[in-house]
Order: structure tokens, then sequence, then C-alpha cells
């Protein structure tokens, strides 16, 4: 027998000394060309890189006989019409695209071959001229018109095509001196820009529910209420074992499906409160995404909290990983600021593309700058994972939380069954569960629960300020 052992340990120790010679002559001897790459270390993701915003050109119409007398007003001169020279002119009913200007006003400007300038308002422009688009997509680098190349869902994928842009010929130089030409298509060389086609900015983010309602009970009470959000959200408990344990400890006899329909009440009726409470955050903001089940099929959380507070300022709910639902959790989070930070503002989130997708539409369309760092990888390998990787910590925790409580419920049964089951569960986090740095108590300390001797009246009395601040939004849109 300790032959047997003796051997085996002789063997073990032989194939780790080949596995060590293995990787000895991979990393001398074996290339890895997309290293080479300075973006990133696949090629696949080349494509998810984010740029600076383009050059965007509004195009506004403006009326000539303005102009012309704007232009007397100024100058005390008069913009006489064009003088034609060896006969030459140019179609009657050719006008300026932009100021509306007859042709008397309009100037051939390459000897007959299609374009012309007006001189009114000094537009160059063709017949089928891109000046009567609401808007040009210019590139940065070499001010070329973007061309517009795909579809998706929520944007519209725009390319610069100059072969002679700077950003494309940098791009050129980047790539591995082996690399076939057959493979330049791995790698992200041409400026890219996504329009979006919805304004995730003007989606409402407070509507009120459609199950917030009032509370008549017929069989039970407001402590039964109570005391199942107590053991369905505080002790994680699944439906099922909170009505077996209320009929074993409490003798009360309650369906599974009773305490389903309290607690989606309740989260409805709860929401407002969390998401329109004013949190007093700090300027560190960290945010991250987890998958749920919904129906069996793989849906998103995404969460950003106050890093130094540790309260859930944002949250959304989405059957998809893209932008459109990272833009409403920011949006969410940012509305808890009474006046927004700007620069001095720090974003901390993991290297996925939507975040920087994300706050290039913030600047674009509300013109809101802040720092975003993303902290990519497990391990501190450079300076900003070293000085930022509290913060990632902290988040992540914060998913782990959360996962606690999701794993009982084996997933929920609906899109909006999802988003309540997480508004509750906020609302448990933010004001009723102790943490231990806050010393064991809430983070965020109602004068309305201090009162309140046990957890079922903790929660009758959160529910009570949501109803009130509902009443408070129905009087607000009344009034408007």
């Amino acid at each position: 027998m300790d032959s047997i052992i003796t051997y085996l340990i002789t063997y073990n120790q032989y194939l780790l000394n080949i596995i060590f010679q293995l990787v000895l002559f991979i990393s001398k001897y074996i290339p890895l060309k997309q290293m080479a790459f300075d973006d990133s270390n696949s090629p696949e993701y080349q494509k998810f890189k984010v740029d600076k915003l383009p050059k965007i050109i509004r195009f506004e119409k403006v009326d000539y006989i303005l102009l012309l007398e704007y232009y007397k007003y100024k100058y005390n001169k008069l913009i006489k019409p064009v003088q034609r020279r060896s006969g030459k002119s140019i179609p009657i009913k050719t006008t300026c695209p932009k100021c509306g200007a007859p042709h008397q006003y309009i100037y051939d400007n390459n000897g007959s071959r299609g374009q012309y300038k007006c001189k009114v308002c000094g537009l160059t422009f063709k017949e089928y001229n891109y000046a009567s688009k609401p808007l040009v997509i210019r590139c940065p680098y070499c001010n070329s018109i973007l061309a517009e190349k795909k579809e998706r869902k929520h944007y519209n994928v725009h390319k610069c095509n100059n072969s002679k842009c700077s950003y494309y010929l940098n791009n050129i130089k980047k790539l591995p001196k082996d690399l076939p030409s057959t493979d330049k298509y791995k790698y992200k060389l041409h400026y890219i820009y996504r329009e979006f086609n919805i304004n995730f900015f003007k989606m409402d983010l407070y509507k009120l529910p459609k199950q917030a309602t009032s509370f008549n009970f017929k069989k039970f009470n407001p402590h039964i209420l109570g005391l199942c959000l107590t053991y369905h959200v505080n002790l994680k408990l699944s439906t099922r074992q909170t009505a077996h344990a209320l009929a074993e400890i409490h003798g009360i006899k309650i369906s599974h499906t009773q305490i389903a329909n309290y607690a989606m009440t309740a989260a409805s009726v709860i929401k407002p409160f969390v998401d329109s409470f004013d949190y007093k955050p700090s300027r560190i903001l960290s945010a991250d995404e987890t998958y749920i089940k919904v129906k069996g099929i793989k849906h998103y959380v995404w969460i950003i909290m106050d890093a130094c507070k540790k309260s859930i300022l944002g949250y959304q709910v989405s059957d998809t990983r893209a932008v459109g639902p990272c833009i409403l959790a920011m949006r969410m989070a940012f509305d808890k600021f009474k006046a927004f930070p700007g620069k001095a503002l720090k974003f901390i989130a993991d290297g996925y593309s939507a975040y920087p997708l994300a706050k290039q539409q913030f600047e674009l369309e509300e013109n809101k700058i802040f720092d975003l760092t993303q902290v990519i990888g497990l391990t501190n390998d450079d300076a900003v994972s070293a000085e930022y990787r509290w913060v990632k910590q902290v988040i992540e925790r914060l998913n782990r939380t959360f996962k606690s409580s999701y794993r009982v419920t084996c997933g929920y049964g609906s899109d909006d069954g999802a988003l309540y089951g997480v508004s509750l569960w906020v609302a448990y986090y933010n004001f009723l569960r102790h943490h231990p740095y806050n010393y064991w108590r809430p983070l965020n300390e109602l004068d309305a629960l201090k009162h309140a001797d046990n957890m079922p009246a903790k929660w009758q009395l959160l529910i009570s300020l949501g109803q009130q601040t509902i009443l408070h939004m129905q009087e607000q849109s009344g009034s408007s």
C-alpha cells in the first residue's frame, strides 16, 4: 500500500513538471497576437469600445428675408442678387434649403456640376442635400459625415468610412505586424457612433403603480400583513415556508398565494416612498448588474449604490443587458442629488461597455458630465484597480446579500413581480435592515419607525408612508 502511494506522488510530481515546461514553452515561443492590440485582450470586444462623441450639426431653417434685413441693419448695405457671367444660369425652381432664398441669390458653385451656394446664408448644397435632414453626424477626428451601417433594436450604428481618418490610421498602426489582411475585420478600426432611437431620458421613472390600493382586510388584519412581510423578506422564507411558519407558530392559516398578493401590493405601495426619499448621497457611486430568472428566462437586475453610505439609490429589472436599463438606473440614482455634482462625482463600475455608452448619452442629452472609472479584472494589476477596488467590492458584497434573499423565490413569475420583489427588498435594505457598519442600525433611520416595538409594526408604518407619498403624487399630478 505504501509503495502505491509513493508511486502516485512521484507520478504527480512528474506531471506537474511537464505542465510547468509546457507553460514556459508557450510563454516564450507562442506569441499572443491579440495582446498586441492596446485596447483589449480579445478582438471580439473591440466592437464594444465606446468612442468619444461625434460632431452633431442640427439643421435649423431661417428666413432669408429676415437675414437680408439684418444684414442691412448691421452693415447698412444690401445683399444684391448674383450677377451671372457668360450667360450661365441655374434652374428657376432652385432655392436654398436652409433659408429659402430664390434662384437670384444662388451661385453655381462648381461649373454646372450640380453644386450650389447661397449668397444669403452661405450654405453649400446640392439638390438632394443633407441640409434637409434634422441633423448631421460627423466624425470628431476627420470631420467626415458618418454613414449609417446597421439598425439595432434601440439604436443605429454610424461609421466613418474615411480611409485617411487619423483614428483609423492610428488603429492600423496598432495591429500585429504579422496579422493576415483577412483578419483585420476582427479588430475595431473605424470610428463608430451609436445613435439611440429611444429617448430613455423622457421615460417616467416614478409613475403610480397599477397595484397601488388601500388595504381592506376581510379575514386578516394589518398585523398579519406585517408578519407575512417579516418572515418573507426579513427572514428570507419562501411564501410556502412563510405560510407554514404562521400556521405552526402563530396558529394563523393563510395560503401562500395570499402572502404573495400581500407582498406584491405592499411593494407597489412602498416603492414610491423608497424611490423619492432624500438619501443625501455622497459623491462616490458604485454600479453592478446581476442575473435573476423570470419564468425560467434569464433577466438582469441593475443596482447603483452609495459606496460610502451604502444606500441603494437606483435599480432596474430588464430582460436584456442593453444600455437602456442602465440609463434608467443611473437616472434614478442621479435624481437623488438636489444639485448634480458634475465632475466631482466618482462613478465606479466594471468593464462592461454599457456604462461608458450611458455616460456618453448623459453628456449628449442632459449635459451631465461625471467621472466614470471602470475596475476590470479580479486582481489589482494597475493603479486604477488598486485605488478603487474597495468600491467594487462593496457592490459585489451587496449582490451576494441580494442573491441570498432571491434564491428562496426560485425565480419570479412575471416582470412586474420581479420589479416589485426587488423594490420590496430595497425598502427592507435601506430602512429596516440592521447593518454592522452603521453600528447595527438601519442605514436611513425614520422618525416614524423609532417608536415601533417590533418588525411587523415597522412594515405597517412603512406602508403608511408609502400611501402618503402616493397621495402627494396624485395631488401634484391633479394640480398640474
